[in-house]
């Protein structure tokens, strides 16, 4: 699926981070795929994001649209057709407050989105955030501050370790309603800067699903946020799998 290049602002964007025992995330994933490794774990997450002023390029600001969105998301490596080494995140769910996204995705541009209600509360300093699918499948909580240190329980040494294993993870695979094909989309921005978030309460019922992931193979590892960023989002062409 192709689109016009799509750029706006992330205003706000979150991952929260989980290492998973790479044989228990290999079994979620298309065969095609297999976890990118962080030393011995797997690594996946939610990427929280709040978009505004999206638009195709060219178009007027004023015209621009915003939106709430979730993407649960796996670090993943695989191989071209021609043999060539990639690697990016493998997206199993989206979700979205935006009705127009949610009717659209994966029709007029790629990546299928779920409906979806936030509740949030942010400033400069703090992040509370509730997100409900309407379908009743999927649920997060995250709560934290911005700024300080990575967790002392992190598998990532540094801050600029953690950067830059997720500044590799910019093209994305969607799943979709056709079970061997993927939408992808690559996500570019002008500028690359992280800081911590210092998670207070999280929660998915993604990661807390025990029939996925049994006790003891998945554990919370960070949380980093961007934010005030301008990007694009150029379309990659769809993965059989």
């Amino acid at each position: 699926m192709r689109l016009p290049v799509i750029q706006g602002v992330i205003r706000r964007r979150v991952l929260v981070n989980y290492r998973i025992v790479p044989d228990v995330m290999q079994a979620q994933l298309p065969a095609r795929f297999r976890p990118k490794l962080h030393g011995d774990h797997a690594i996946a997450g939610i990427c929280l994001i709040r978009l505004e002023e999206i638009r195709p390029r060219l178009v007027p600001r004023i015209f621009g649209l915003s939106s709430e969105n979730a993407a649960h998301r796996v670090a993943v490596v695989w191989e071209t057709d021609s043999g060539e080494s990639r690697e990016g995140v493998f997206i199993p769910r989206r979700d979205t407050d935006s009705l127009v996204s949610s009717l659209a995705g994966g029709r007029l541009f790629p990546g299928e989105h779920h409906h979806a209600r936030f509740n949030i509360t942010e400033d400069l300093e703090q992040l509370n955030l509730r997100m409900q699918s309407r379908d009743g499948e999927a649920s997060v909580r995250v709560l934290g501050r911005f700024g300080g240190d990575l967790p002392a329980t992190s598998g990532f040494s540094s801050l600029a370790e953690a950067s830059a294993f997720f500044e590799r993870g910019s093209l994305g695979y969607s799943a979709t309603n056709e079970v061997s094909r993927l939408d992808g989309l690559e996500l570019r921005t002008q500028h690359w800067s992280v800081e911590p978030l210092q998670v207070e309460e999280v929660h998915s019922s993604y990661f807390a699903d025990r029939e996925r992931f049994p006790p003891g193979s998945v554990e919370f590892d960070c949380a980093l946020a961007m934010r005030n960023l301008e990007h694009e989002w150029h379309s990659a062409d769809d993965l059989f799998v």
